[in-house]
């Protein structure tokens, strides 16, 4: 007989419903799978066969013919192994189906029955559910994670056995839940916090700005100023992330199968940093079969590149079209698939090739043209949409044998959060949420100048030669300036601020 079993297929971190039909082939010599299979998707007749006589089913003598509808998109991974042994098993007459019209089905088999978790079980719970099924089977370690998505069942197995007794009735499991607001109270913990940075005030004020607005940060200065220690506490300051947030970073590990294993729900903000060996598609994504890259694994987080410079300059390069679009597109053959990448990009580098250009403490080495040279390595168009350039000197020795300074993270996360509040209000009618991704319409609507700050940053325009993508960036810096001093139009000393930020621009490295 034909066997019907839901199942589901991740695209990119979307999801969508697939039909797998096994029916025996008799009066043919051999089976099929079909439905554009993967290598995996393929293999997965001897994992079935094998699982289904370890557990103690007969493997059918017919051929089986498999289809994973829809036929015309590609398949992948090994989520179709336990829909496939339960539709083998209906389809040979081993159990009588009573909720294959209800329950999805995903899970990779090992060879003794076993279910194994897959990728993507958040998004393929979330697709079920928008289906209209009342309930998904998923392997227990992914239990957690798919129990996040309300209006559906997560019914966790941990052997074919278990899938079984689901789909014939024989079985009843109690669906996994979890507590959401548990989840985000434990997560919210961190080990290091920003009173620990010792001077630096004018840095940490930079900070402040770019969580505040969601600004891209450059920091320039000689090794061991602090500029990874300051990139680290980033994160801290940053507002909690929302649900609809935390769902969102959470199918992208999913996805990317980075999940930690029982994890129901990433509640803090992902901080990644890859090394500067790094290639282009490790930091965007790729791949025959695409998977995220760093860029999308740092989606509502940090991206921090350390040693600027050190990257490849086509690597760089990649950068500039997701950080305007917030997101990136990744096209092959087979497949066009999208992942988010809303980031604030936090780099570091030395203003020189020895490092010393700017310390008064040690001597620069290097020649004004190989000085020219390490900062070009930088393109100006990228360097245009890194909105705030701060230089971080070397801390004195009195500043650090104090000992703690200065507001706490959570001080000052409450400050950033106020400052995020009133752009929430601002934009709630459109898709942006900070002053970072205002589009040029939305700079005039709410960027209004005063006089006096008109004046002055059209001084700075001609005397700085800055472009029009800095203008901008400047202008959106301001904004947020102005959102943490809760002044609702932009002075004087807010752009005076942000043209500060500004420090790449200036003759000294000309």
């Amino acid at each position: 007989m034909l066997a019907k079993i839901l199942s589901a297929a991740v695209a990119g971190i979307d999801a969508y419903t697939v039909e797998v039909e096994v029916d025996l082939a008799r009066g043919t010599r051999q089976g099929a799978t079909l439905g554009l299979p993967d290598a995996a998707v393929k293999e997965s007749r001897e994992r079935v066969a094998t699982a289904l006589h370890n557990s103690g089913y007969f493997i059918p003598t017919h051929p089986t013919v498999v289809n994973l509808a829809p036929a015309d998109t590609k398949k992948e991974g090994t989520c179709y192994d336990l829909p496939i042994a339960l539709g083998t098993l209906i389809a040979s007459d081993q159990i009588t189906p009573v909720r294959a019209d209800e329950v999805a089905f995903v899970g990779e088999l090992a060879l003794n029955g076993a279910v194994r978790p897959v990728r993507g079980c958040l998004s393929m719970t979330i697709a079920c559910r928008g289906a209209g099924h009342r309930a998904i089977t998923v392997p227990a370690d992914n239990a957690a994670e798919a129990a996040v998505v309300d209006g559906i069942d997560v019914l966790p197995v941990a052997k074919l056995s278990e899938a079984v007794g689901i789909i014939s009735g024989q079985l009843n499991v109690a669906p996994h839940n979890v507590d959401r607001r548990k989840l985000f109270r434990e997560g919210k913990s961190s080990e290091v916090d920003f009173s620990e940075v010792k001077g630096q005030e004018h840095v940490k004020r930079a900070l402040i700005v770019a969580a505040a607005g969601g600004h891209n940060v450059l920091m320039i200065g000689p090794p061991g100023s602090g500029k990874t220690m300051l990139a680290q506490r980033l994160p801290t300051i940053l507002p909690d992330l929302a649900l609809e947030e935390a769902l969102e970073v959470t199918r992208i590990y999913s996805v990317a199968g980075l999940l930690p294993a029982g994890t129901a729900l990433m509640t803090t903000r992902p901080v990644r940093a890859p090394h500067h060996t790094a290639s282009n598609i490790a930091l965007v994504g790729g791949g025959v079969n695409p998977r995220p890259g760093e860029i999308s694994l740092a989606h509502k987080g940090v991206l921090f590149l350390d040693e600027l410079p050190e990257f490849p300059r086509t690597v760089l390069e990649v950068l500039r079209q997701p950080i305007e679009d917030g997101s990136v597109r990744i096209s092959r053959a087979a497949a066009t698939v999208e992942y988010p990448s809303e980031f604030i990009l936090v780099a570091a580098m030395n203003p020189c090739p020895c490092g010393y250009f700017t310390d008064p403490a040690r001597e620069c080495r290097c020649t004004p043209y190989q000085i020219q040279r390490y900062i070009s390595k930088i393109s100006g168009p990228l360097l245009d949409r890194i909105d705030i350039h701060v230089e971080v000197p070397r801390v004195p020795y009195r500043e650090l044998k104090q000992g703690q300074s200065g507001a706490t993270s959570a001080e000052i996360r409450e400050q950033v959060a106020g400052a995020r509040a009133g752009q929430t209000a601002r934009f709630k009618r459109s898709r942006i949420s900070v002053n970072a991704r205002m589009s040029s319409r939305q700079i005039k609507r709410h960027c209004e100048l005063t006089p006096g700050a008109e004046r002055l940053l059209a001084s700075q325009m001609e005397s700085e030669n800055l472009s029009a993508r800095a203008y901008t960036r400047v202008l959106k810096v301001a904004r947020t300036i102005a959102d943490l001093a809760e002044s609702s139009g932009i002075k004087t000393e807010h752009v005076a601020e942000a043209i500060q930020y500004r420090t790449l621009d200036r003759d000294l490295w000309a």
